[in-house]
């Protein structure tokens, strides 16, 4: 078999624990990326990049804050549409009031804010977790889109209420706003997911990521060797709010273009716990396989009538993608807590073992 370490040696620790230790994993990654960026662009059409492309790797960056709150540091939080809506606002205001800004200035600041608001609804933690933390965070979710719906400061005094992204270069090329191209877009989202998903997984290696496992397991245990539970439960929480934050900017500025706070509903927060539940708790990988999930659902619902000449009702199409919703909730629950992610890592092992019983 192709997918064997046999004769790979390692001649340090560093080498031995890196991201990926085995040889094939770094060709494929490297093939995908080179793919992702160079072939995708050229060959995917308007309707691939728009309905699935833009909004997998924005929910997929979404997923990752979220996972990394949920999975890692095992804080439940129903306010991810809150804090997307936080950094899409803030992004609005920061291009309108400066237009010379950088787009992905704008972006990191924005993501900032949202760290910002998290540490502060991050605060009960410490006294409280499971279902009473999200209903906490929950309460942040009606909050925030409460203050963005009635102050109009925030859209600018629009009649509307409505945020648009502005026109923005970077480099010459615009990439945001109507002229926009969606191969545009679609890069400048790749690259933003890419770096941050690097960064999240080095996060969760290293001591922050050790942290938060510890106080996820036992938050008793951990601190009696030493970690202080509240610094760690908030820095899990800026962090998370970090990443959704610029996931809401993006949102409205790659991919919506406009956008009311009805786009950052609770169904939204619903469905990136979803995406982190069926994924995989506690692994980026399972972040982009639980968003292709949620994202792809629809879209082959959709579709997939019209290939057998059929078509399907609307509300009956919406019907079957809720209980395929539940049913696959309730699947990985019960038989695979870890989810798709997981069952990718079984896959693996077996064909390292492969043809040898496992």
């Amino acid at each position: 078999m192709l997918y064997r370490e046999t004769g790979q040696f390692k001649i340090s620790y560093a080498a031995d624990q890196s991201v990926f230790p085995i040889a094939q994993d770094r060709w494929f990654i490297a093939a995908a990326l080179a793919f992702a960026f160079l072939v995708v662009p050229w060959i995917a059409n308007e309707y691939m990049l728009q309905a699935v492309l833009i909004p997998l790797l924005i929910f997929s960056m979404a997923a990752i804050g979220l996972n990394l709150l949920v999975g890692y540091a095992g804080q439940l939080s129903l306010g991810t549409g809150g804090f997307m809506a936080v950094g899409a606002y803030m992004t609005y205001k920061l291009t309108t009031a400066f237009p010379d800004l950088n787009i992905i200035v704008a972006f990191l600041l924005a993501g900032l804010v949202a760290a910002g608001v998290g540490l502060v609804f991050g605060i009960p933690s410490l006294r409280i977790k499971g279902f009473y933390l999200a209903v906490a965070t929950l309460a942040s979710q009606f909050f925030l889109l409460w203050l963005f719906n009635k102050v109009a400061w925030f859209y600018n005094y629009n009649s509307s209420g409505t945020i648009t992204a502005p026109p923005r270069e970077m480099f010459g090329v615009v990439v945001t706003g109507p002229t926009a191209t969606a191969e545009v877009r679609y890069t400048v989202a790749l690259s933003i997911v890419v770096v941050f998903a690097i960064i999240a997984k080095n996060l969760v290696r290293g001591r922050i990521g050790r942290s938060w496992m510890a106080v996820r397991d036992m938050d008793i245990a951990a601190e009696i060797i030493g970690i202080r539970p509240f610094q760690t439960k908030l820095m899990a929480f800026a962090i998370s709010s970090f990443y959704c934050g610029v996931a809401g900017a993006m949102l409205v500025f790659l991919w919506l273009g406009s956008a009311e706070t009805e786009a950052f509903s609770i169904n939204e927060s619903f469905n990136v716990l979803f995406m982190v539940i069926i994924g995989g708790l506690g692994s980026i990988l399972g972040s982009f396989l639980g968003a292709a999930f949620i994202v792809g659902l629809p879209i082959f619902l959709t579709n997939a009538p019209q290939w057998f000449g059929a078509a399907m009702p609307i509300d009956l199409q919406k019907h079957i993608e809720i209980m395929l919703f539940g049913s696959m909730i309730i699947f990985f629950l019960i038989v695979e807590p870890h989810g798709l992610a997981r069952l990718w890592q079984i896959t693996k092992q077996k064909l390292r073992l492969w043809p040898f019983p496992y």
